[in-house]
This record gives C-alpha cells, sequence and structure tokens, in this order.
C-alpha cells in the first residue's frame, strides 16, 4: 500500500462528502477486522458534520432513515476483500459498485441495499469505502494493520 495511493484514495472520497452526506458502516464485531466499518462510523459519528448509521451485519434495517434523509451522497464503511494488503483501503464508485463481487460477509445484504436505495433516490451518489481485512475469523481483536488503518481514517474524518 503507498503512500500516494491513499492520498489519491482520500482525495477522491473528500469529493463525495459534499452537500447532505449519509455514512453508513457496516461490519460484524465478532468476526475479527470485518466490524472495521461499524467500529469507525461510532468513533466519528459524534465529531463530524454528517448523518451516521452503524448498520452492523444489518444494513437494510436503515433504508427507511436514509431514504428519508434525503441525502445528496451516501458513504459506505465495509471491510472488503479486494484482494489487496491487510489495512488497504479503496474507493469504488460508479459502475465499480455494480461489478463488486468479493464482499466476504454482506454480499446479498450489500447489494440489494443499493440497488434499492439507487431506484429510491435516483439522484444520490453511493460509493464504497473498501478496507482489506486481514482476518474475518470469530473473535472481536482488530488485526494491527487494521487498527493502524482505522486510526489514519478516524484521524482524517474528524481533522479533515
Amino acid at each position: 500500500m503507498g503512500k500516494n495511493s491513499n492520498l489519491d484514495t482520500l482525495g477522491r472520497l473528500k469529493l463525495h462528502l459534499l452537500g447532505k452526506v449519509v455514512i453508513l458502516g457496516m461490519g460484524n464485531t465478532l468476526r475479527s477486522d470485518d466490524g472495521v466499518g461499524s467500529i469507525l462510523v461510532n468513533r466519528i459519528k459524534d465529531k463530524i458534520p454528517h448523518l451516521t448509521y452503524d448498520g452492523n451485519s444489518s444494513p437494510e434495517n436503515y433504508l427507511g432513515k436514509i431514504i428519508k434523509d434525503k441525502p445528496d451522497n451516501i458513504l459506505i464503511i465495509d471491510a472488503v476483500d479486494f484482494g489487496g494488503l491487510p489495512g488497504e483501503f479503496r474507493v469504488l464508485e460508479g459502475e465499480n459498485i455494480e461489478t463488486v463481487n468479493f464482499f466476504s460477509t454482506h454480499n446479498a445484504s450489500i447489494s440489494l441495499a443499493i440497488n434499492y436505495l439507487k431506484k429510491t433516490l435516483t439522484r444520490v451518489d453511493i460509493i464504497i469505502l473498501a478496507i482489506q481485512p486481514k482476518t474475518i475469523t470469530f473473535g472481536d481483536n482488530l488485526s494491527p494493520e487494521i487498527i493502524r488503518t482505522l486510526e489514519k481514517l478516524e484521524g482524517w474524518f474528524v481533522n479533515g
């Protein structure tokens, strides 16, 4: 994971955090690194100007609230196995979301949620902040690589 690729990713991410933004964290905190999206959204929720929801493993439970919020942009934060190095992160947007077939534990629910939101909120921009997990085995400890990424992203969201 190169330093420049992280800067490029954060620059692209910043472009999507304009207007009314909803951030939906996802993850199962009982499956090690899989919980990173939920953990991150809980760490930043009262420190940023955006609406935040912790969708855990059931993001569909928050679709009604998100639709009522009528956001311009939706950011989904989740652990995604995209074949990168543990702790590496990428922004998936546009047609990259359509072709994503590598979600480990949320494949069906996240795909259905994104499709439903796109059909209901026709002008919304949906992106995913994908964080490469090291392990998603049962346990509540994050790997060191994910802890470093979590701290970096928390600082970035809070301090810009």
